[in-house]
């Protein structure tokens, strides 16, 4: 079970939902947040130090604010930028959960996949870390490969997990949701974002059950690691850890685990896995 605290939830009406991204993911058209703030609270969530995170003055992951009559609205911007021959690709979510534990009664997430079912964009990432995101299979099929899932999984140990999560689903939860998506044809990827101590089984559970593996760590939150260093979560290693998940490259080393497991087309680095492959063409060249 999820460690949860009690969550604030009140209702917003958002002029717009497409935001330009800009930034870490700029290799993108938009972002589409369906909901401000987030359940799931992680320790080490880069939100937190961000304007969205610190304006509320309330402590993160005790707060959501869900957003209303969404259908018509992004029906409405999308129609508008294919009018105007523009591109769109878009990353959700960028300071949110699309699926954080309000989607299942809200289904805000699954009101704005039935619009993209109707008005595809040229490609929509999903990034979360919930199981929940298996309920709209239907529709993720139907954008066929316009779609990538990716799922967080930072670790395969629960105890690492509650330590620096506690509110966010269980691990094996997620290993399921990502091999059902897998398993039905949905462009899947698992993002070891941030890694934290996992076992060394770890990369081996993962194997056949994802199209793409992603490393990041926390350079990854956006200001190189000081944003993660100023929220106290190395203070949340063991020592015994704290040598091997906190000293020298650990992306790196984290990769070269990944890589003797997965053939290298298979693994990406942080942030070229969370980029649209339009944009890694693009680089390629």
């Amino acid at each position: 079970m999820c460690e949860r605290m009690r969550v604030e939830v009140t209702e917003k009406t958002p002029q717009k939902l497409l935001t330009k991204a800009s930034g870490f993911l700029k290799g993108y058209t938009h972002t589409l947040n369906p909901y401000i703030g987030c359940a799931f609270g992680c320790s080490y969530c880069y939100v937190r130090q961000s304007p969205v995170g610190l304006f509320r003055k309330q402590e993160w992951g005790t707060w959501v604010d869900v957003k209303k009559d969404v259908k018509e609205k992004l029906a409405k911007e999308l129609r508008l930028l294919r009018k105007k021959e523009q591109p769109i690709s878009i990353f959700m979510a960028s300071s949110t959960d699309p699926y954080q534990p309000v989607e299942q009664k809200e289904e805000v997430t699954r009101t704005l996949l039935e619009v993209m079912a109707e008005e595809p964009p040229d490609f929509l990432f999903v990034q979360t870390r919930s199981p929940l995101v298996t309920r709209d299979i239907d529709l993720l099929k139907k954008l066929g490969d316009r779609v990538m899932v990716s799922i967080t999984i930072e670790t395969d140990r629960e105890e690492v997990r509650k330590r620096f999560s506690p509110a966010a689903p269980p691990i094996p939860a997620r290993m399921k949701a990502l091999k059902a998506l897998h398993e039905v044809g949905v462009p899947t990827q698992v993002a070891i974002a941030p890694a934290l101590p996992f076992s060394k089984d770890f990369i081996f559970q993962l194997k056949g059950t994802v199209d793409r593996v992603c490393v990041d760590d926390f350079t990854g939150d956006g200001s190189g690691g000081k944003r993660t260093e100023r929220l106290g979560i190395y203070e949340k290693y063991e020592d015994i850890e704290k040598g091997i998940w906190l000293d020298g490259n650990v992306q790196q080393e984290v990769l070269e685990k990944v890589r003797e497991v997965f053939p290298e087309e298979q693994v990406v680095r942080s942030p070229e896995g969370f980029f649209p492959p339009i944009t890694k063409q693009k680089i390629k060249k």
